[in-house]
Formats: C-alpha cells, structure tokens, sequence
C-alpha cells in the first residue's frame, strides 16, 4: 500500500497550497488528495497544484468532494449536483488521479415526510449517472462510509446494498474509512464483505464517541486490526491520513508528521507499505 495524505489537514490550518505538498512530500508521503471545488479553483491554484506535485512526483491520487445535494428530492438541486460532481471528475482526469472520492447525503426530516426509499432511489439514479461518466473516462468513484445516524451509507449492509443497486462494479466502489468504522461499532471482521470493492482508504483516529480526524495513537480506534482487515481484503492501493480541523493549527506540522510516524509504523508492522520510488 501507498500511504498518501489528504492536503485539507494543511490548508484549513491556514498553510498555502504550494507548501502543504512540498511538505508532504519532505515529511515521506507517496502520495496527496486533494480538497478543492473547481467551480470555485482559480487556473493558478489549479496549475500550480498540478506542477508542484508533478515537479514532487507527488501523485494526486483522489479529490474529495461533499455533494449532499446528490439525493435532494429537488431536482433542480440533485441535477446540479451531478453537474458539479462531473466538474469534479474532469478535474480528476486532469490531475490524472485514480477516483472521486465522494460524500453522500443524508435522510431529511429524521426519515418523515419524503419516504427514505425515495431518497435512495434519487442517490442511486444520480451516482449511476456519476459513474457512467466516470467510466469514459477511466476513473473510479469511492463513495465514503459516514459515522452518522441519517446518513445514506454508515454501514458495510447499507454500502453494499447502494453499490449493488448502482450496479457499476468496476466503477462505482467503497471508500473504507477507519475511524468512521470504529464510530459505527462496526468490527474489523465485518470488512472482509468488502472484498474487492474497495477503491480507497482513509485513516483517522477519534475517542470512540465523535468524528475527531485526529492523529493515530491519540484516540481509542483499533487502526492496526482495521487496517490489517482491509490488507487481508487484497487491497494493495492507497492509504490517505485525514486529519481537519486541528485544535492547535500553529502545531499542524507536528500533527501531520506525528500522524505519518505513527501510520508508517503500523503499515511496516503488517508489512504492507510499498513506497512509490520501489514500485515499477
């Protein structure tokens, strides 16, 4: 596995772009995810994320994008969204990533009103749409378990049962996230039902109550049994460190290194980290 870093634990601590992925690089990352929206990306930035990280050959492995919107029962709304999510995925192809990574919506008014099936259908219909495009053009779409009692997908039956019901297998897969796993007390031997239907990873520790983004060691997450879980699937890909929202952004460099440490430790333990430059 390749062990990447999300550039969002950089840039919301205040860093300018064009350090964060130099950073990232010097610190002994493989690879980077991008934060970014391109209806909002000025060309520069845009240019200069793209010539830093090839200059690095620092590959951009995923953009991550929140489109909530996607199973608004509006359709004003959830066409929009597909629209902005195909802005997202030509991004993709221009910095020549592997996929999308992509958050879902949640139920409105606690499951009432609307019935919960219609929103899924909605999510469904338009991630179909999503991923048709992304199949043109060689892309993959990792839709993101989240730990919250309404969302779409927060668990490995409802992740299943959206990735069949999509019905892209090449395309359309599961982004595991390690921390978002522990919060739905879902065990590290429920993973294995994900087998080949894992296109990316995420990997956070949190204190086992609330979503914490926080360096490994500093929670209660298990991240060796998940991660060992996830190597045991036949993953082989690349493994992101998120972390946001840091309650000291003067320390942020200390978080990510310490983040990198500790990752880097437990992936030599289970002996599944291959660096990029011994990768033919």
């Amino acid at each position: 596995m390749q062990l990447g870093l999300i550039n969002s634990a950089l840039a919301q601590a205040g860093r300018d772009t064009k350090f964060g992925i130099e950073l990232t690089k010097a610190i002994g990352f493989d690879t980077i995810d991008i934060f970014c929206d391109p209806l909002e990306l000025d060309p520069s930035e845009k240019q200069l994320i793209a010539k830093t990280s090839a200059n690095l050959n620092l590959p951009i492995k995923s953009i991550c994008c929140v489109a909530v919107g996607l199973v608004d029962f509006n359709r004003s709304v959830s066409r929009f969204h597909v629209e902005r999510c195909q802005a997202y995925l030509n991004l993709c192809n221009d910095f020549h990533c592997d996929n999308l990574l992509l958050v879902l919506g949640e139920y409105i008014w606690q499951r009432e009103v609307i019935p919960p099936a219609e929103q899924w259908q909605t999510g469904v219909a338009n991630v179909r749409t999503l991923g048709r495009y992304a199949e043109e053009l060689g892309l993959e779409i990792a839709i993101e378990l989240e730990p919250f009692k309404l969302s779409l997908i927060n668990s490995i039956d409802t992740m299943i049962q959206f990735l069949d019901d999509v019905d892209l297998p090449e395309v359309v897969k599961a982004n595991c996230d390690i921390s978002h796993l522990h919060l739905m007390k879902i065990p590290p031997s429920e993973v294995c039902r994900l087998a080949g239907r894992i296109a990316h990873v995420h990997l956070s520790d949190c204190d086992g109550k609330v979503h914490g983004d926080l360096p490994p060691g500093r929670g209660v997450t298990p991240i060796i049994d998940y991660l060992a879980a996830i190597r045991d699937t036949g993953f082989d890909r690349t493994v992101s460190i998120e972390l946001e929202y840091s309650p000291q952004p003067e320390k942020i460099v200390e978080w990510v290194t310490e983040a990198y440490e500790k990752t880097n430790d437990i992936m030599q333990q289970l002996g599944c980290r291959s660096r990029l430059s011994a990768l033919p």
